[in-house]
């Protein structure tokens, strides 16, 4: 395994049936291949390309969010892919922000899978590919591997006296003169940071982010509600990290509420209690939150061979594996496998986390629309921050 930095019994969540018949069709295509794969090797070819390979290597740009799960599952899989195939493999991990990983690939960077932290970012990726090369989809098929929702991270006693249950509490907080301290990443930088945003105009238009429209989200009356909002940021950092460290370090007086993935409450909040005697919750918008997916992507790409394509899958197959997704949990993460049970000493009220979600899970919007939010920003930011 390479490292390379792009800089230098609970339920599990209940999906909407698109969307769980998409996960379960991949996920049973990938075990089918598995189990084929020995006609295959017996045969000593895979379909276009001639002979048995020594040594296959795979690239794999992916968000940082993962990278711990990622470098502790991978040399596993390097191993598990050698003594099941006889073949070396290598895979050459790149981690990058979402948006980054776009630019890169637009810009010339070849990878064999990717992995956005959000699969908001895949009808992005894919007009802005239409756009610079034309052709089809670059990213046409897709299985989740772990989920993290978005939550309003809050100080337990703050937010069971002011009883915020989503971003339009935020809202009403402010326009009844309530001081606050609000923040979250810059959606330009964090894919943490865009899935806030997508959530505040969502609850200000009151659609779903699937629905929204770009009159939606131009309306002036929203634009306000957001700016509102935003007006009591005190922080737009880099990364959802930094804000949980940031406020269990620093505790109540710095932030009140900021907006993050939960694995951001789960490795915080017992900090945060043990130092400031309230521990930082997870509010899980009533209204409905995203999910943080990470889709596993095999690009549709031309510089993708046969071999590199046959390797990717089995690492998906691999990283599906119960025992792998038990690890996930170690590092905050959901399995998105529907047979592996939620830890329940990891996702736990202790830990300022629920077990069940029972919110909705939303779709995200088009890549028009979030391709325009990502312009508005500068209309509804705080200036001053």
């Amino acid at each position: 395994m390479m490292k390379v930095s792009a800089m230098s019994k609970g339920k599990s969540i209940v999906f909407k049936r698109g969307y769980f018949l998409l996960f379960t069709g991949f996920f049973i295509g990938i075990v089918l291949a598995s189990l084929l794969s020995s006609a295959y090797f017996s045969r000593g070819r895979i379909e276009g390309e001639g002979g048995m390979p020594s040594k296959v290597e795979i690239t794999f740009l992916y968000s940082s969010e993962k990278q711990g799960w990622l470098e502790e599952v991978t040399p596993r899989f390097e191993v598990w892919f050698k003594e099941r195939f006889g073949i070396d493999v290598s895979v050459k991990l790149v981690a990058a922000g979402s948006h980054e990983t776009i630019n890169l690939i637009l810009h010339g960077f070849q990878p064999t899978i990717w992995s956005p932290a959000s699969s908001i970012w895949i009808p992005y990726l894919n007009e802005k590919w239409k756009e610079s090369h034309g052709g089809g989809e670059i990213a046409k098929e897709w299985v989740p591997l772990v989920f993290s929702p978005i939550v309003i991270a809050g100080w337990e006693d703050i937010v069971r006296r002011y009883n915020v249950s989503g971003f339009m509490d935020l809202y009403r907080l402010a326009k009844s003169g309530v001081p606050f301290k609000w923040g979250h990443p810059d959606p330009r930088l964090s894919n943490g940071g865009t899935m806030v945003v997508i959530l505040e105009f969502a609850e200000a238009v009151g659609k779903r982010p699937e629905d929204l429209t770009l009159d939606d989200i131009k309306n002036e009356t929203v634009l306000g509600i957001v700016r509102t909002i935003e007006s009591h940021a005190v922080a737009y950092g880099k990364s959802t990290g930094f804000f949980g460290a940031w406020a269990a370090d620093s505790g109540p007086s710095a932030i009140t509420f900021f907006g993050v993935y939960e694995n951001i409450v789960l490795e915080n909040a017992v900090k945060a209690r043990k130092k400031w005697g309230t521990r930082l919750i997870a509010i899980y918008p009533e209204f409905g939150t995203l999910l943080s997916d990470h889709p596993f992507v095999i690009l549709n790409a031309e510089w993708v061979t046969p071999w590199q394509k046959f390797v990717a899958s089995q690492y998906l197959y691999f990283l599906l594996q119960p025992e792998i997704q038990y690890i996930a949990q170690k590092h905050g993460f959901r399995p998105s496998n529907p047979s592996v049970p939620i830890d329940e000493g990891i996702f736990s009220l202790d830990n300022g986390v629920v077990r069940d979600l029972k919110v909705k899970v939303l779709r995200p919007p088009s890549g028009e629309v979030l391709d325009a939010l990502l312009s508005l920003w500068e209309k509804v930011k705080n200036p001053g921050v």
